[in-house]
């Protein structure tokens, strides 16, 4: 790897580049998934290249080899530096990079069991034991459950003189129950929704989500939501689990903090963002109880490394303290623009697309108080527990979000289980209601693995540390 790397950038260096970087990743994927019973599927797959940017002319270029081969990565930067040259043409104004030191070192995600060296009898096994448990609940008819590894090895080096190597580890699963009736389908997951909950970790994450242990409950949750009465419709107190705190702050905080849609790269596709550069440091994001930060260097998130694809080394960025909004996640090239460095939130999926600027671990800072305090001292309102479905803006401003499950509080208790709750609101308004964070026992990492971006669209896998939080007077309804 370290040959193709070095060849690569010689061969941009006599090319003419006035910058050049090479990636050369090494990535293996194992799924392990068992549906009503039987194994589903069993699969590995392995996936290596190499990606090379260079700046030529003021403009960039980028391309990538299916393979890692030093003749073939010297090719890749010809074709890059052809195209770099085709785009200066059209540039106003020449890419100009945010200093940066260039770096040497090597960073390893911390796992205690190496999961590809845990048996694949153990893992199905584990699945069984899950999926059996599902089936004593009569009225669950679909259930899925599966496990998936990720070991990615990555080497990048700069023109600059930088030279990383890090080695990421992956371990999800997860689990979701069914249950039907003539004129209702109701699921529920565990321990999160869309498939599984992911974290940079060993075999031992998959251990503490005991699967096992979870499903007859889920199951049993699935089965009593056909019949439940429908949420309550209006306005009134909102608590959410840490699973939908963790989507609410990736879909009205991360996006929008992402500075290439601040400045409009991203609005063809991504959308763009309400958080424009004038209301930096000014603008009431949130109550005095919200404080957001990007935390590459978060234990267990799936955005923690050593060093982004721009060899930045793993920072913590605030950008909202105690609901004022404070910062963003930049590249070298958007921070150059306002005079600042990056906040290395440079990211690829794999060695064939370019890096964009991608979340890493967006956390919500724990607060004091706790899940049973706010439904303690709430008059009337609803907690909602796993989200079933997103829909918000391309300025990430209105959003609609529902979940699987919800319960109506009265005089600070739970008094009924609820079907298809919804809420919807404004992101600096409801922000703004939230009065009340659970603190750091109730604290978890959360992982999404499907955070989409980009054209050819780039699928990431992103961190939310996030703990129960309550907001007042928020709209809210049946689906």
């Amino acid at each position: 790897m370290d040959d193709v790397a070095e060849r690569a950038l010689d061969e941009a260096a006599v090319a003419g580049a006035s910058y050049a970087d090479c990636r050369v990743v090494v990535r293996t994927v194992q799924t392990v998934e068992v549906k009503n019973g039987r194994v589903a599927r069993v699969a590995l797959h392995d996936d290596e290249g190499v990606g090379v940017r260079v700046i030529v002319g003021g403009a960039w270029g980028f391309a990538g080899l299916d393979r890692v081969d030093a003749r073939g990565a010297e090719d890749a930067v010809r074709r890059a530096v052809r195209i770099a040259r085709a785009g200066a043409r059209l540039r106003s104004a020449p890419v100009r990079l945010a200093p940066l030191p260039p770096a040497t070192g090597e960073y390893r995600t911390a796992v205690a069991v190496d999961p590809f060296a845990v048996s694949l009898e153990r893992k199905i096994e584990v699945l069984l034991a899950a999926d059996a448990a599902m089936a004593r609940v009569p009225r669950v008819t679909v259930r899925d459950s599966s496990l998936e590894f990720v070991r990615e090895h990555r080497l990048f080096a700069s023109s600059e003189g930088a030279r990383l190597e890090q080695t990421i580890v992956e371990s999800g699963g997860g689990m979701d129950a069914t249950a039907t009736s003539d004129d209702e389908v109701q699921t529920r997951s565990h321990p999160n929704s869309f498939g599984r909950h992911q974290l940079c970790a060993g075999w031992e994450a998959i251990e503490e989500m005991a699967l096992p242990d979870h499903a007859e409950r889920i199951a049993g949750e699935a089965a009593a939501l056909l019949t439940a009465d429908p949420c309550p419709a209006g306005r009134m107190t909102l608590i959410l689990d840490g699973t939908q705190a963790a989507l609410q702050v990736h879909e009205s905080c991360g996006h929008p903090t992402e500075l290439d849609r601040v400045l409009g790269d991203e609005a063809a596709f991504a959308g763009t963002s309400f958080l424009m550069p004038e209301l930096l440091g000014s603008f009431r994001y949130g109550s005095e109880a919200v404080t957001i930060v990007a935390d590459a260097t978060s234990p267990r998130g799936l955005g923690t490394f050593g060093w982004d694809d721009e060899g930045v080394p793993a920072e913590r960025t605030v950008l909202v303290d105690r609901g004022l909004f404070t910062g963003y996640m930049s590249s070298r090239e958007t921070a150059a623009l306002f005079d600042r460095e990056s906040s290395g939130t440079m990211r690829a999926d794999g060695w064939s697309r370019l890096p964009l600027i991608r979340m890493t671990n967006i956390n919500l800072e724990p607060g004091g108080s706790s899940l049973e305090e706010m439904i303690a001292t709430t008059e009337h309102g609803v907690y909602l527990e796993t989200n079933r479905s997103w829909s918000i803006d391309d300025r990430r401003l209105n959003f609609q979000f529902g979940c699987q499950n919800g319960w109506e509080i009265r005089d600070g208790r739970r008094v009924r289980l609820v079907r298809n709750p919804l809420y919807s609101g404004t992101t600096p308004e409801f922000w703004r209601s939230c009065d009340a964070v659970a603190g750091p026992d109730e604290w978890r990492m959360w992982g999404v693995v499907n955070c989409g971006k980009g054209e050819p669209i780039q699928v990431m896998h992103v961190g939310h540390g996030a703990a129960p939080c309550r907001f007042r007077d928020v709209r809210v309804g049946p689906a």
